[in-house]
């Protein structure tokens, strides 16, 4: 394993770098957590797992203002998360020995991940977004997000949700984000997992989006939540699968 950080705007984003075992040339795994999250929850290790399982390297970076990159969290924004992945998947795609991207994404990231591949339809040759927190945009136009209600026509300076507190800023440019335009763009396989009994973010999330694109499968786990406290070994099953069978299509 490699710690480093890389640099994006000058703020210092962390990242770790793993290598499957007796392999110098491989695919490559980008990863990222979700909101109020960082690389080393249970959940994204298990995924760290399954993706050298899969003979791919991992490769974890934080995004601003969580774990250890800097930037303040209640100074992010979508918008701010978008141009830390966008210098990810530069610095991925720059690595001699990747032969192939993918994009793997929990939450917050899960909804990152389909931004960046709409962005990017040409970087990454298949998506992963874990239960993706697609949502966020359309609550924020709503005026309600995470249980935490406010005015979307005049936003305050300051929200707090779940003990965090976020600039008004985090809800303005979730506002301006609509997930259906990045979807559209993307028609790379995807793999969704999403637990059946997810509190945080609606299952109809996972199960809306993986219509909407031309080659998806969708993984629901029976009585999970969000962070796949009960079925976390079918999750990264199903995920080494995923790897093995779209690397096996050259």
């Amino acid at each position: 394993m490699k710690e480093f950080f890389i640099e994006d705007d000058r703020i210092h984003l962390h990242a770790k770098l793993d290598m499957p075992e007796g392999k110098d040339k491989c695919p490559l795994v980008l990863l990222i957590h979700g909101f109020t999250g960082d690389m080393e929850e249970p959940h994204i290790i298990g995924v760290k797992d399954a993706i050298l399982d899969a003979g791919c390297a991992s490769f974890r970076v934080e995004m601003y203002g969580h774990g250890k990159s800097e930037g303040a969290f209640r100074e992010h924004t979508l918008f701010k998360w978008i141009s830390n992945v966008m210098r990810a998947t530069e610095y991925a795609r720059s690595l001699p020995f990747v032969t192939d991207l993918y994009i793997c994404g929990h939450s917050q990231g899960g909804l990152l991940v389909i931004l960046a591949a709409g962005m990017r339809p040409d970087a990454y040759k298949g998506l992963i977004p874990l239960s993706p927190a697609l949502s966020i945009p359309e609550d924020a136009r709503k005026g309600s997000l995470l249980g935490q209600p406010f005015d979307p026509e005049h936003i305050p300076d300051e929200v707090e949700i779940w003990d965090h507190k976020l600039s008004g800023n985090y809800f303005r440019c979730a506002q301006l984000i609509h997930v259906e335009d990045a979807i559209s763009r993307c028609k790379k396989p995807v793999l969704f997992i999403h637990g059946d009994a997810d509190e945080a973010v609606p299952v109809r999330c996972s199960i809306e989006a993986a219509r909407q694109y031309p080659d998806s499968r969708l993984l629901l786990l029976p009585g999970d939540d969000h962070c796949y406290g009960h079925h976390l070994d079918l999750a990264k099953k199903v995920l080494t699968e995923f790897l093995k069978d779209t690397e096996a299509v050259k």
